[in-house]
């Protein structure tokens, strides 16, 4: 069998043709018609008014918090255990970010803990949908309403999940997306960023082109960014949206698929997924527990040796080095357990649209068979 890796995007011939269209088209940067269609198309299908284009998804968060005014000064509670992307977005508008530990059962920030981390100087929560399932949204919303905080949800790896039947990135005052190669939907590179509120949408779109007036060309009244996606990856993204729920299927179907042969391995949880949400399974992850024969590590390794490609969790914000300044809160105490927990023991798994059955079948038969041995 040749070599099975963590992700890979299903590239077909609807993005084949959009491509073609957007490159003999001559419209190959910034502007172009499959940018708003795109844009269109994504804030329909999360039922907002506004989706923005943009670079990728790094861009997405820090073009939000420098939009919504967050500086030097101000404190952003961000989960300890997600990609560095959403604390360097914090860092880079001036802002301190504040790392708050996770549920065990969510994988997402704890609202407890959110509770505990608040000060006078906290401005704003990030959520994030880690590894395709939602945040406790409700939760979240109603600390923020008490204490006059923004959300700004991070779902870069989440499109299409849900909460209550509501898609994330509809929940929040403004949310992020990323499109990166690995992602539900991709251009390659890419973001979005989307929104309710108009003026925060208008305020979006001049800081991503420089700056730079609507009424009058090349006036720019402040420092802005070049923050735009091209033409051509809105094609991709636009020949990706359109069948965004297939692939939400799939993902669904790769799940239940692992689910069935090691629902029942001593000391293996799977994904979780609430009974009032939809998790869209981004990354296929299991936690080791004590009972399994292999440490997290060593069935990497043998994954590897079978072929097999495999990925660790995420290590915790506050172990990086640059990063461990910031303050660290945690359910009961000044740290985070169950981040550090889920990082030393957490896996994820091939997870890819184009798996077929037999294939994932044969990795879940793989990890089984390592981990009781």
């Amino acid at each position: 069998m040749t070599f099975i890796p963590i992700a890979a995007p299903v590239i077909g011939e609807r993005e084949l043709a959009y491509v073609t269209d957007a490159v003999r088209s001559g419209w190959v940067s910034s502007i172009g018609p499959y940018i708003e269609r795109f844009e269109q198309g994504f804030a329909d299908y999360l039922g907002v008014s506004h989706a923005i284009a943009v670079s990728n998804g790094t861009v997405a968060l820090h073009l939000a918090l420098h939009a919504l005014g967050i500086g030097a000064g101000d404190e952003v509670l961000v989960p300890d255990l997600t990609f560095v992307a959403t604390v360097h977005a914090v860092l880079q508008t001036g802002a301190t970010p504040v790392f708050v530990d996770v549920e065990s059962d969510t994988w997402c920030i704890d609202p407890v803990a959110v509770e505990r981390a608040l000060t006078p100087r906290t401005r704003a929560i990030i959520p994030v949908h880690l590894y395709g399932h939602p945040a406790d949204m409700s939760a979240l919303l109603s600390i923020a309403e008490k204490h006059n905080l923004i959300v700004l949800e991070d779902a870069a790896e989440a499109h299409g999940a849900e909460v209550c039947g509501k898609r994330v990135g509809s929940l929040g005052r403004v949310s992020a997306f990323s499109f990166y190669g690995n992602k539900i939907i991709t251009t390659g590179e890419g973001g979005m960023v989307t929104t309710n509120d108009a003026a925060l949408a208008e305020r979006l779109r001049f800081l991503k082109d420089h700056g730079m007036s609507a009424q009058r060309r090349y006036y720019h009244s402040e420092l802005a960014f070049n923050y735009r996606m091209t033409n051509l990856q809105a094609a991709l993204g636009l020949a990706q949206l359109e069948q965004i729920e297939e692939f939400i299927a799939r993902k669904r179907e790769i799940f239940t698929g692992y689910a069935e042969i090691l629902k029942n391995v001593p000391g293996l949880q799977l994904n979780p997924e609430r009974p009032d949400v939809k998790s869209v399974y981004w990354l296929i992850s299991m936690v080791l527990g004590p009972e399994c024969k292999l440490a997290r590590q060593d069935l990497a390794q043998a994954l590897r040796e079978h072929e097999i490609d495999s990925r660790p969790f995420f290590i915790p914000m506050h172990q990086l080095p640059h990063l461990n300044q910031y303050r660290v809160v945690g359910r009961e105490d000044e740290s985070c357990p169950q981040s550090e927990r889920l990082s030393a023991q957490g896996l994820s798994l091939p997870s890819g649209c184009v798996l077929d059955d037999a294939t994932v079948r044969y990795v879940a038969e793989t990890v089984r068979q390592l981990v009781t041995k």
